[in-house]
């Protein structure tokens, strides 16, 4: 099992970014002329006008530079600079049949473990000169399946997922439209070889978190998380179920589920959590991840309870306000960049190369990272 301890001592928070902002007036100002201007946009037939040249001669100038002589491409620019003129990307793709786009359909933008997987979705793209539509699936699968069938009416150049649901017919229409899917953060053995996934390996995280808790002298442990239709709640939890069998008679696993994965949630789950007798109730929770961990250790800091004096807390993902939060918390790191680019690298590689790419499932093992969440041998466990 890696452990990894971090370090106790915390940087000063930088300061918040500064934006300007208009005033009442000015606003109100503003918003009257914007209502007076008309904006339009200028075409290809508009610069040709301009310069003198035929449509075919602009078409050149924009495609094939090195087709037209030097003056006459340098009156085109200079017609193309002065009207402001914009080239039609989204038209222009639709008739060569090759977009620069890829997308990433995240479970949740709000979590900052997926808008790190998103940077590495794009440090990837930009290597590649293309772009990437970030899409908010919001763990709503009617939501989920909307994006996808934009997506598909968008030709994208492919498409990465943390699906909310597997059986999404829309994903299988995809792939047999010939747009390339990559499921990331997501591993399932049931949808055989025919697909790409990069995950980690949840199930060992839950019971890497679980056994570091059981090691700390926790006899009675929660688990914090749900829903159990989100596979990586379901592997967590199943991970610390396996560390408590192990430990064997005299531990307790009592599971509080939540309707999402955030710090409300935690909150929520956290107030249960005081209202259980104190003869049963845990000494330590895993939490399925860093939000709902964060709302847990409010919650209990906010009634007087000590954590870990009283409740040890253990969260997933290692996102960076684990590490500076009041009490600095153990959590489990899942490599989030790496994540996302692999993930870019395989749907680029079968876009470019459909007949020879193979698909490959990319398993990352987590590490624990031990903060004071979790601290010693709690008092008057049992």
């Amino acid at each position: 099992m890696r452990v990894r301890h971090a370090s106790s001592a915390h940087g000063a928070t930088k300061p918040a970014q500064r934006f300007g902002v208009l005033s009442e007036g000015s606003f109100e100002t503003f918003v009257r002329i914007m209502d007076t201007v008309v904006v339009t946009q200028a075409s290809v037939k508009d610069v040709a006008a301009r310069a003198r040249v035929s449509l075919g001669t602009v078409s050149n100038v924009l495609n094939r530079p090195e087709l037209v002589r030097p003056t006459t491409r340098a009156r085109v620019e200079e017609a193309i600079a002065a009207l402001g003129y914009v080239r039609n990307e989204s038209a222009r793709q639709l008739r060569v049949g090759t977009s620069t786009t890829l997308a990433y359909v995240a479970l949740d933008a709000g979590n900052p473990f997926f808008t790190d997987v998103a940077k590495g979705v794009d440090e990837v793209a930009r290597e590649h000169g293309l772009t990437v539509y970030l899409c908010d699936s919001d763990q709503d699968a009617s939501r989920e399946h909307d994006y996808l069938e934009a997506l598909l009416h968008q030709r994208v150049r492919g498409v990465c997922i943390t699906p909310v649901n597997l059986s999404n017919q829309m994903l299988h229409t995809l792939v047999r439209q010939g747009i390339p899917v990559v499921l990331l953060d997501r591993l399932d053995p049931t949808l055989g070889p025919d697909w790409c996934s990069v995950g980690v390996d949840d199930h060992y995280g839950g019971k890497v978190a679980t056994s570091h808790l059981i090691e700390r002298g926790h006899h009675k442990v929660g688990f914090i998380g749900g829903p159990e239709s989100i596979v990586q709640v379901a592997e967590r939890l199943a991970g610390a179920r396996e560390a408590m069998a192990e430990a064997g008679d005299g531990h307790a696993l009592t599971f509080l589920s939540t309707n999402g994965l955030t710090v409300a949630d935690g909150r929520n789950a956290a107030a249960r959590l005081l209202g259980l007798p104190k003869r049963s109730r845990p000494t330590a929770v895993f939490c399925a991840n860093d939000l709902v961990a964060l709302g847990v250790l409010q919650q209990l800091t906010q009634h007087g309870v000590a954590v870990p004096g009283d409740v040890a807390i253990v969260g997933y993902d290692d996102i960076i306000f684990a590490g500076a939060a009041a009490v600095p918390l153990t959590s489990v790191y899942q490599p989030r960049l790496e994540l996302g680019r692999t993930a870019a690298r395989l749907v680029v590689e079968e876009a470019d190369n459909p007949e020879g790419h193979r698909h490959q499932q990319v398993v990352f093992q987590p590490e624990l990272v031990v903060r004071e969440s979790t601290g010693d041998t709690p008092t008057g466990s049992t």
